[in-house]
């Protein structure tokens, strides 16, 4: 039996950056501290990216920045798009032209703290979070951070005095990533966190509220918007048994029903969200991770999970899909303790996903050595996409064009923004004989 999932063999990269597939190639859009940008330089620690069709035709990338205090090539403050002065995350805006060549880049959201990643509306903004909880006056602080923001991805100028408002009902605690139902305009958010797990949460917009371009911001901007809609946590179930950890599935179509509780305190002012449920009444999860909406639910991660971190069984990362229709999540697909094993046939640490136009879907590897952009089947079968070649640091961002033709990601440090093509329709997804 041979391996002949995915698009094949890696092959190995002679500038020792990315090895792909036979037929693949890629380019380096931007390296942090290196690439000229209106304000300056390409900011450190490029993570989540939000991709969304250009009026020529290009693409039109939103780079999170994960920066919270020691990078050093900060998000440039820029008057009407800052947030906090103090802090040095944010997002770039990437022009990027048919044939992947990068024609521009500017900021559109700074002074914001850890950006990590993130998730698109249905009205095509880049909801960037915020994978922190400082108070103001930790740091180089001066305001409270752990929200989510909304970057428009169309100008600079339809950014200012708008990107830098938080959403604050939406929360905050260590976001990671968010999925919007375009049915319901619920949002779907996952926390990564720790000492207790996090947590799967949903926030329901209030009666009335309209969706489109501005109006999550507008939202904001009203009286009582802070608390606006309600924001609940996840408590799973199998049968009438409370599920109190999603390691307790082992294996992979383990299916729990869901059931939603409201958060008490969602700005968390004396007690961080998680803390405020004892373990009887929410479901964790030891780092939840990256979130993509499709196939008519939101697939969302854990990257990990050990015994001694609170969770009840090991693994080295699930993904698992919730279907509002049902009510219900689904592990589609496990990675097993991978020690000792293969790197380019076993993976783990699955961080950042998107879902493939080709089927599947892809995850950014956060493992422990060597990384990679890793495919997944509808099936839930694994195969390799890309391998850093240049050094140890995690994969972020996948995210595709609206052609599905190119294939956007990063390498986190030294910071490299990349675009990646080749034969798509080539894909296999079975193995077979020989």
């Amino acid at each position: 039996m041979r391996n002949a999932l995915g698009y094949g063999t890696l092959v190995p990269d002679p500038e020792g950056i990315l090895a792909l597939p036979e037929g693949f190639s890629y380019r380096i859009l931007a390296r942090s501290g290196k690439t000229s940008t209106a304000e300056g330089v390409h900011p450190s620690d490029p993570d989540g990216i939000g991709v969304f069709e250009a009026p020529n035709g290009g693409s039109v990338l939103v780079c999170n920045h994960e920066n919270g205090g020691s990078e050093p090539y900060p998000v440039p403050v820029v008057e009407g798009l800052t947030y906090d002065s103090g802090a040095k995350g944010g997002t770039s805006t990437i022009l990027v032209d048919t044939e992947g060549n990068r024609v521009g880049q500017y900021t559109s959201v700074a002074g914001t703290n850890n950006n990590c990643a993130g998730g698109i509306s249905p009205w095509g903004t880049w909801l960037t979070c915020e994978e922190t909880e400082a108070r103001a006056g930790t740091g180089s602080n001066t305001k409270d951070h752990g929200y989510v923001f909304e970057v428009d991805p169309t100008s600079r100028e339809a950014n200012l005095g708008r990107s830098a408002i938080p959403l604050k009902y939406l929360g905050r605690y260590s976001h990671e990533a968010v999925a919007v139902d375009p049915a319901t305009t619920q949002i779907y958010l996952t926390e990564d966190a720790v000492n207790p797990n996090g947590l799967y949460l949903r926030w329901t917009p209030p009666a009335g509220f309209t969706p489109g371009k501005g109006s999550l911001h507008d939202l904001a901007m009203s009286n009582g918007g802070d608390v606006a809609g309600r924001l609940q946590a996840m408590k799973c179930f199998h049968g009438s048994t409370h599920i109190k950890e999603l390691s307790e599935a082992t294996t992979v179509g383990t299916c729990y029903t869901v059931e939603w509780v409201d958060v008490p305190d969602r700005d968390a002012r004396t007690t961080s969200v998680r803390k405020q449920f004892s373990g009887n009444e929410v479901t964790r999860a030891h780092k939840l991770e990256g979130q993509w909406w499709g196939d008519g639910g939101a697939y969302f991660v854990s990257s990990f999970a050990r015994r001694g971190d609170g969770s009840v069984n090991e693994h080295d990362g699930q993904v698992w899909h919730y279907s509002p229709g049902t009510r219900s999540i689904t592990l589609t697909t496990s990675f097993g303790l991978t020690r000792g094993a293969d790197p380019d046939r076993v993976f783990e640490g699955p961080d950042n996903i998107t879902v493939a136009p080709q089927g599947g879907l892809i995850v950014a590897e956060d493992g422990r050595g060597m990384t990679h952009l890793v495919g997944v089947t509808s099936g839930g079968m694994s195969y390799p996409l890309a391998r850093n070649e240049y050094n140890d640091s995690e994969f972020c961002g996948p995210a595709f064009s609206k052609d599905g033709r190119w294939l956007f990601a990063n390498i986190q440090s030294p910071g490299f923004t990349l675009a990646i093509t080749g034969p798509w329709t080539r894909l296999a997804t079975a193995s077979t004989n020989g």
